[in-house]
Order: C-alpha cells, then sequence, then structure tokens
C-alpha cells in the first residue's frame, strides 16, 4: 500500500495558508494578532472562532474544537488524512509524492486523468448552455420560462441554468473543433447510446448538477413542451464520475448555511430548489429525478442535524415523505415536515391577494405568485415526523374502526424502530394511545409481538379470503420492492418456503427474474392463482410494505431461518428418543449442537 510522503505532508502544510484556506468557510475579520468568526461547527451569535495566522492553528472557545489546517479539512468535509492531504495539495499545485510502491497505480492516475477530463468538458459545456440561455436567440423561450416561474437573473447565474439547443448534433459539432476525440465523446455520458453523434439533452432548460465540492458531475433537463409525448425531467445516466443516489442538486451551494445552521431543507425538484434560495433558504437541496436515497441521507448527516421536508401533498409526495421519513431517522437525523399552504395562510392573514393560496402546491409556486418575503415566512410552518406519520395514518386507513385502527397502529411501528431512547419510545406509544383511541399495554404488546416475528399485526385478512403470515408478508414484501428478488434468491431456497400461496409467488418471481422482463405486470400476470393475485395487488397498495422494505426483508429471511432450525431440531429430539446409540446417535447430537448455535446466533442478531 502507497503512503503519501512525510516530505509531501511537510510541504503542504508549509504551504497552505490556514487564513486562506479556512477563509473559504468562515467570514474571518483580524483583531489583534488573530482573525476571528462564527465557528462552523456550532451555532453561535458571537464569534467565538479563532485562527492564529502564525501557528497556523485554530480553535473555538465555545465547542473547543481545534487544530491545524488539515484537521480543519477533516472536520468540514469529513475526509480522511490522506484525502485532505491530497485535496490541499491539488489546490496548492503540490506534487504528491507517495512511498512503499511508489504511488498510485497505473489504473488509479488513468482514472484521475479521465476524472479531470470530464470535469473539464463538463464545466466547458455548462458554460455554453448558459452562453445560449442568456445571449442566443435560441435560449429566448427557455428564458422567459425562467422568468415566468419568478427566478431571478442573480439565481440564473449562480445555478449556472442553461439552454440546449433542438439541433441535436450541434453539441458534437462544437466540442469537435475544441478538438476533443470521437471516443473520448462517445464515453462522456452527454450522447445518446446509440448514436455517438446527438446529444442526450436537446431542447431543453438545463440544470448543471455539481458535487459538494463545486465539480461539474451531470446535467438534468427540463422539457418546454409540456402536454408532447415525452418526460418532463431527464437526468444524465450513471457512471463512475455519477452517482445519482450519493448526489444532492444545489449540495455545493447549500453546504456553507448546512454547516452554520446544522439544519437543511429537502425539496422535491430543481426549481423548488432555485426558489427557495432565492427566498433566502440557502440550504435547501433536492434528490436527483429519484427516490430519496440512505446515500443521500448520510451525505446530510455529516453537517446536518434536522431536515425539513418540502415535498407536493399529492398521494406520490406523501408517500415519498414517508419514505424519506424513515431513512432520515434510521440514519440519526432529526425530521420536520413543512406545511407551506398553512404557512402562507398565516402569512397572508386573510388578506385577499386576487391569488386562491388553495392551489399553491410547491415553494416556486409561492415565490412565483407571492414573492421571496412569503416564501420564506411559509417554510417556518412545519410539524414533527411522528404527528406527520399520526395524520397520514388517518388518511390512509379508517381509525374509526378497530381494524383500520390497528392497521394504522402498525403504521406506526417503523417510527418506533428508528428511537434509541426507551423514553422517547414510551411517549410515542403514549400519544399513538390517545390518537387511535387504544391501551397503550396492548400497542406494547402488538409491537413486541411484530418485532419478534408475529405475523398477526402486520395485516390485515384480504378480500380475497387468504390470511397474511410470516412466508406470504416476505414475499409480497419482494413482489412489491421486487429490487430485493436477489437478495432473497440468494439467500433462501424454495424447498424452505412451506406455505403453497408463499411458494407460488416465489416461482412467479424466479420466472420473472430469469427471464430479465420488464416492468411489474409481467411480473403480476406470473401469478396463476386468481385469487392469489388479488390479494397481492390488494396488500401491495399498502404503504406497510414501502416502508423500510429491506429491514422487513432481511428479518422476513430471519424468521423463516429460524423457524426451518426449530421445526428441524425437533425432528432431531423426536428421533434421538427412539435411537438409543450407535453412529445415527452421534451425528444427531452433531447436527443438533449446530443447529442450537445457529438458533443462538439469529436471536442474539435479532435482540
Amino acid at each position: 500500500m502507497a503512503y503519501i510522503s512525510e516530505a509531501t505532508i511537510a510541504e503542504v502544510q508549509g504551504r497552505a495558508d490556514i487564513v486562506s484556506v479556512i477563509g473559504e468557510y468562515v467570514r474571518l475579520e483580524k483583531r489583534g494578532g488573530r482573525y476571528w468568526g462564527l465557528c462552523p461547527f456550532h451555532n453561535e451569535k458571537t464569534p467565538s472562532f479563532s485562527v492564529d495566522p502564525d501557528r497556523k492553528m485554530y480553535y473555538c472557545f465555545g465547542c473547543h474544537k481545534g487544530g491545524g489546517v488539515i484537521n480543519f479539512l477533516m472536520e468540514t468535509e469529513k475526509l480522511s488524512y490522506p484525502e485532505a492531504i491530497e485535496s490541499l495539495a491539488k489546490k496548492l499545485s503540490v506534487n504528491i509524492v507517495y512511498e512503499n510502491h511508489g504511488g498510485p497505480s497505473r489504473d488509479d492516475t488513468e482514472r484521475e486523468r479521465k476524472s479531470e477530463a470530464l470535469e473539464e468538458l463538463y464545466r466547458r459545456v455548462a458554460g455554453s448552455f448558459q452562453h445560449i440561455l442568456l445571449k442566443k436567440p435560441e435560449g429566448s423561450a427557455a428564458k422567459q420560462y425562467i422568468r415566468d416561474r419568478g427566478i431571478s437573473e442573480e439565481m440564473t447565474e449562480q445555478f449556472r441554468l442553461g439552454f440546449a439547443p433542438a439541433d441535436r448534433y450541434w453539441l458534437y459539432g462544437f466540442l469537435s473543433k475544441k478538438g476533443y476525440s470521437d471516443d473520448f465523446l462517445r464515453q462522456s455520458g452527454l450522447f445518446a447510446k446509440n448514436n455517438s453523434k446527438a446529444s442526450f439533452f436537446f431542447g431543453r432548460l438545463i440544470f448543471p448538477i455539481s458535487d459538494r465540492r463545486g465539480r461539474t458531475v451531470a446535467f438534468g433537463g427540463r422539457t418546454l413542451r409540456d402536454g408532447q409525448n415525452e418526460p418532463k425531467y431527464i437526468n444524465s445516466a450513471e457512471s463512475d464520475y455519477y452517482k445519482k443516489r450519493e448526489t444532492l442538486f444545489a449540495i455545493d451551494l447549500a453546504l456553507g448555511d448546512i454547516r452554520k445552521t446544522r439544519e437543511a431543507y429537502l425539496a422535491e425538484g430543481y426549481m423548488d430548489v432555485i426558489a427557495l434560495h432565492q427566498g433566502g433558504i440557502r440550504n435547501a437541496v433536492a434528490p436527483l429525478g429519484t427516490a430519496f436515497t440512505t446515500e443521500q441521507a448520510k451525505l446530510l448527516g455529516r453537517w446536518a442535524e434536522t431536515v425539513y421536508i418540502i415535498f407536493d401533498a399529492d398521494s406520490a409526495g406523501q408517500s415519498a415523505a414517508v419514505k424519506a421519513i424513515f431513512i432520515l431517522r434510521n440514519s440519526g437525523l432529526s425530521v420536520r415536515l413543512v406545511d407551506i399552504q398553512k404557512g402562507l395562510l398565516d402569512y397572508l392573514g386573510g388578506r385577499d391577494t386576487g391569488q386562491d393560496p388553495a392551489k399553491i402546491k410547491d415553494p416556486a409556486d409561492i415565490l412565483r405568485n407571492f414573492g421571496p418575503e412569503a416564501l420564506q415566512k411559509s417554510v417556518k410552518c412545519f410539524i414533527t415526523d411522528f404527528e406527520y406519520l399520526l395524520n397520514r395514518s388517518r388518511s390512509l386507513f379508517d381509525i374509526s374502526v378497530s381494524e383500520g385502527a390497528s392497521r394504522g397502529v402498525a403504521f406506526l411501528f417503523p417510527y418506533l424502530d428508528t428511537l434509541d431512547s426507551e423514553v422517547a419510545r414510551d411517549s410515542a406509544v403514549q400519544r399513538m394511545a390517545e390518537f387511535f383511541g387504544a391501551d397503550p399495554l396492548a400497542i406494547r404488546r402488538d409491537y413486541r409481538n411484530r418485532k419478534t416475528g408475529s405475523p398477526a399485526q402486520k395485516t390485515a385478512p384480504g378480500a380475497s379470503g387468504l390470511r397474511m403470515n410470516d412466508e406470504l408478508f416476505l414475499l409480497i414484501s419482494v413482489f412489491v420492492n421486487h429490487e430485493l428478488y436477489p437478495k432473497l434468491r440468494s439467500e433462501v431456497l424454495l424447498e424452505e418456503v412451506k406455505d403453497p400461496e408463499a411458494r407460488e409467488l416465489f416461482i412467479a418471481l424466479e420466472e420473472w427474474y430469469r427471464n430479465n422482463a420488464p416492468g411489474i405486470d409481467d411480473l403480476f400476470n406470473r401469478i396463476e392463482l386468481p385469487e392469489l393475485k388479488r390479494f397481492v395487488m390488494e396488500q401491495a397498495g399498502s404503504d406497510a410494505f414501502k416502508v423500510n422494505p429491506e429491514i422487513a426483508v432481511t428479518d422476513g429471511i430471519r424468521r423463516i431461518k429460524e423457524k426451518g432450525l426449530e421445526n428441524r431440531r425437533k425432528e432431531i429430539i423426536r428421533e434421538l428418543r427412539m435411537v438409543r446409540s450407535g453412529s445415527r446417535t452421534d451425528e444427531l447430537l452433531l447436527e443438533k449442537v449446530h443447529i442450537d448455535a445457529e438458533l443462538r446466533r439469529i436471536k442474539e442478531a435479532k435482540e
């Protein structure tokens, strides 16, 4: 393994100006022999963060964090020690010398060279698209669209918005004249897979996407021809250079405010984020054309403690919000849900503005119709994630009847799983009891039964007459979240599934998987039993199978394994009572010891 040489580390530390480096993150003012500013590691109103340029050290008298320039980068950027050295060396143009094998491998060097070339290409393309938007006649319609949405020129420039010409071959011709080779452009991700000279983005408003260090890594594009048979938004395909699941739109612009406030606003799309920034909420970000992911939550968790979700109030937005709550909670973050409609009504105070607040759906609508101040005030109206989930359960289930209340209570169980304090969990159970009109002891009992694998609390019987059990619950979970089937397939054999309906689903999934068939429709059509198909469709419409599906599948696999081992253990004990001695007894005893050890391991992992 190669190590950065001591000489390189000394040169980086010697050449680094700690005031300049920290000054990129903190506004510093000189007083005496030191520089002072607001600490980036905790909230404060009076500067207690100091930088000593002579000693090349920083120290906060409030939170007591301190160190040198390398440690500062490690703290703020969440980098390892070598990564911080390499990052600073690159900024200072210091050549890195490695010891013990002489440095990075040829493959590493080639990857870095390609990454730098792509970074330069994407930066140039983003600049060209913006020039077309701002200066060329082709960009006039896109420019008017931006104005109509209430986006200012300042935000247009800050977010580097652009326009991709309708001529699909313009970009190839432009870049070819700049000296880029056909092979390099073919691998750049900017062109269609089946036509290496046709641009992937054309006739669209362009949103450059940057990583947290401000490097352009991808693009998003919005069509200006709504109603046509084409997607409203498209995004760059994933590559070694760009991972959607690990990137957030505007993270580079929001990072400073997220660090300072320890808070982040999570919106649905590009325009909402831009509107929020224009309204002064500069710690706003958004996922990138996909559902919010665990990787994105972990990225936010590096700097934020609380996340405010601002998703649309429609069914899709509410389901996405529920999923995001559990992802964020399981990543150790506190969560709040913003109610912008109520916030807007509070801001207006009954004044007639000629606009209908009930038709307002998102931050961009508020900015366009009521202005930045209204938006800034509206996002301050929020409730806790727990209250949101309680309200959501009321809309999903008829809690006035016992069956609906039971399902509503079960809907909240994954939230209880995220609480690491018994006091907090007990408080939540008490609130649930009040909300659903249930006995707290009954809720705790159902929660324990669910934790230990009792199927009674998972779902009620379906209209088809089928009743849920552990194996059916697992297979329906995988059916609804079919991307998890490879996990089930690798850990469970068909022979281990005893329920006939669950086996039918297992077979349908296997056939679908082996044929690489497209879409959920093909999967449903492989269920041969009409009663089972109705039951699965009925259950698939419930949010119960969309909340923490990875955990549900993992727990379901564990229960099947545990049940199979326990049944085999009972068989061995029965056989031992009949076989008194001999080699068969030794074999059975040895197998029983192995099974006992496996059962202990499973139970310990469960606790």
